[in-house]
């Protein structure tokens, strides 16, 4: 029998389970790996840091359902790629990372850059485990692959570098399964189902992520019932377009008709969602949730019935079940408000007096001239909150941010991800000035590996929502400062063609010829500092802690602040 290197028998394993692409940045342990990667079918892609490479990584993986690849060298190099690789296993994304170690005859014994992998990689993963014998390498990296694509996660390879060269016999044939099991409820589960919703008086549907391919079997459900949706934010792509019923967001980022929906009704059914903040919902309502992970089950909010089934399936098994309700006034009402919510969004997204520019009309003009199926990521922050509310999508686009992790700094380098694998798509990332600052460098991968990718920034001089909460703490914001250069001519250093916009005047015409840009661009807007994120329902804490932040600022000089926050937000 052949031998082969260890490196090469895990590169053929990830080049026949789908990857494409591995992100990483080489090093002596990866050596041979990236080896492996040159004489094969995939390709490299040279990142600067391995953080930004987890990101790009995850973010192809989300989108195209593929196995994708991030490898580093061992210690500091695949510890860097920790943020990134939670990221990718929050969004279910299946990736693999390989993540060398230092020589075998050396662990254990704290040499120079040994990290236990295991530990620290665990928690954020579907598979964590090390090819410790060359004779494993096939079936190490096929459990990988396979764990990946099934679990929806992040799988880790730990491989030591000497381990890596080795040649051995390939061994058995194993080779990666993806099956695709449809599951539904009971008959017995769906007759409870039907029967507490003929009893239901005013229902709502909140439906999540898990919908992702149910958009026409919701839409039925909601019309049997007369029900208004609202749905999360990671359920926006998959169910905002054409949809009578939709009636947005709730939460933080929600608006008035989402919020009413959820908390107003007499009975609620939870669709594959998992909205964690208990604050949204109802108090007295009677809940059903259906979801394919049973530990998802009323671990939110207490349900009065909790099944498991993908969402799709499940409707269609419930449907002849469900005894059409024909009271529409609940629904009417919701729509009504759904309406004033989208006025207000547009009254926010006007231009500004005197050459001020809201973030909002930034966002709203990116959303106007953008490709119907342009892709747009958005930093944590206030950029995903104006990408959630003003970028519209239509069945073609899609949105990407950081919804469970939290992360800064995730908009750009996942661009780069989406651009790289999807390169006939336009790829615009929504930047916090903040945030791209955190993983500048990787602006340099944009031209080296000529990925023509499209980059705002929202520029506030802040971290604006730390900022946003020290003052609804009734804090004075402290730290959030930043001294800015101007990311234009910066970028153009780098290679990038450059805009900055100062005045509301000239903006519209910058995001039309940056969007024409046939190369790597990037846009910098100096906006509003002193922006609102306003929720769908302001608690007292919430009026206090501002007023509080109002009279702390005067009383500590710092009435300007105050009355800039009046002009911006209030005297629109």
């Amino acid at each position: 029998m052949t031998k082969r290197k260890v490196a090469d028998i895990v590169v053929d394993v990830l080049q026949a389970a789908g990857v494409k692409r591995c992100y990483g940045v080489v090093g002596d342990t990866l050596n041979h790996v990236t080896d492996a990667i040159r004489r094969s079918p995939i390709d490299w892609v040279h990142m600067r840091h391995e953080e930004a490479g987890a990101f790009a990584a995850g973010a192809e993986a989300y989108l195209t359902g593929g196995l994708t690849a991030c490898a580093g060298s061992c210690g500091p190099g695949s510890l860097h790629f920790i943020n990134g690789i939670y990221e990718a296993h929050r969004n279910r994304a299946p990736v693999v990372l390989i993540a060398c170690q230092v020589a075998s005859a050396e662990l254990g014994i704290d040499f120079p850059q040994e990290v236990e992998f295991r530990p620290l990689y665990a928690h954020c993963s579907v598979f964590c485990e090390a090819i410790m014998n060359p004779g494993q390498a096939r079936r190490m990296a096929t459990l990988a692959a396979q764990a990946a694509l099934t679990k929806r996660g992040v799988a880790v390879l730990v491989l030591p570098g000497d381990i890596a060269a080795l040649e051995v016999d390939e061994g058995p044939a194993y080779a990666v399964h993806t099956p695709a099991p449809m599951t539904t409820p009971s008959s017995a589960e769906l007759d409870r189902i039907a029967a507490l919703l003929a009893e239901g008086g005013r229902i709502a549907i909140y439906a999540g992520a898990g919908c992702e391919h149910a958009h026409d079997e919701v839409v039925k459900f909601c019309a049997s019932l007369s029900a208004p949706m609202a749905h999360t934010s990671r359920a926006k792509d998959f169910l905002e377009p054409d949809n009578p019923f939709n009636v947005g967001m709730t939460g933080v980022f929600g608006a008035k008709a989402g919020f009413h929906a959820v908390t107003s009704c007499d009975t609620l059914v939870l669709l594959g969602c998992d909205f964690a903040w208990r604050q949204f919902y109802p108090k007295d309502a009677r809940v059903i949730q259906i979801d394919i992970d049973p530990t998802h089950l009323g671990r939110r909010h207490p349900v009065e019935i909790g099944v498991i089934g993908d969402i799709g399936p499940t409707l269609a098994a419930l449907q002849p079940r469900v005894k059409p309700l024909t009271d529409t006034a609940f629904l009417e009402q919701c729509l009504k408000l759904r309406a004033e919510d989208q006025g207000e969004l547009e009254r926010q997204a006007r231009e500004g007096r005197n050459d001020l520019i809201h973030p909002q009309r930034l966002a709203a003009l990116l959303d106007r001239h953008a490709a119907d199926d342009a892709i747009f990521t958005a930093d944590g922050g206030s950029p995903m909150v104006w990408l959630l509310r003003h970028i519209a999508v239509n069945g073609r686009r899609r949105t990407l941010t950081s919804l469970l992790h939290g992360t800064m700094a995730n908009a750009m380098p996942q661009a780069l991800g989406l651009k790289k694998a999807l390169p006939e798509r336009q790829v615009i990332a929504l930047s916090g000035d903040g945030g791209l600052a955190m993983l500048l460098g990787d602006l340099l991968t944009a031209i080296q590996e000529d990925i023509a990718v499209k980059i705002v920034v929202f520029n506030n001089g802040t971290l604006g929502f730390v900022e946003l909460e020290m003052k609804v703490e009734g804090l004075v914001n402290a730290y959030t400062d930043l001294k800015n250069p101007d990311f234009a001519r910066l970028a153009e250093v780098i290679g990038f063609k450059g805009w900055r916009v100062e005045t509301g005047d000239a903006l519209e015409d910058a995001v039309v010829q940056f969007l024409a840009h046939p190369g790597p661009a990037l846009l910098d807007v100096k906006v509003n500092r002193t922006e609102l994120v306003m929720p769908p329902k302001i608690e007292p804490a919430m009026a206090f802690g501002a007023l509080l932040y109002s009279a702390k600022a005067v009383l500590g000089g710092h009435a300007g602040d105050v009355a800039d926050l009046i002009q911006s937000n209030i005297r629109r």
